[in-house]
């Protein structure tokens, strides 16, 4: 297998290991679908959403939010933006692009 081709079975595998926890799978989830009315964070047109509120609303411990942020953020899959004490969190447009592709059917002529 070439370089390349091993580097990509490393990422996607390190993809699939942080999404293969419960908590941070809801986490992206909630990420990636949009927030619900009265939890978007961010001043500009991206969807993020605040550390706390995040994990007020998922029922999680904030400790807990923060542990698995870090694992999505190490991932790739989430961008993580400080703003004064608030840090809000999005999910990164071309992690969900490089999703689609992996899960596309490969199309032979």
């Amino acid at each position: 297998m070439s370089k390349s081709k091993t580097d990509d079975v490393q990422r996607y595998a390190d993809i699939f290991k942080a999404l293969s926890n419960p908590h941070r799978l809801k986490i992206f989830m909630r990420l990636a679908s949009g927030s619900p009315e009265g939890i978007l964070c961010c001043s500009n047109d991206k969807v993020c959403e605040c550390v706390g509120k995040l994990g007020s609303t998922l029922g999680i411990a904030p400790s807990t939010v923060s542990h698995h942020l870090k694992e999505l953020y190490r991932a790739g899959l989430i961008k993580m933006n400080r703003n004064g004490q608030r840090i809000d969190c999005s999910i990164d447009p071309e992690i969900i692009k490089a999703l689609e592709d992996f899960f596309k059917p490969a199309v032979t002529a």
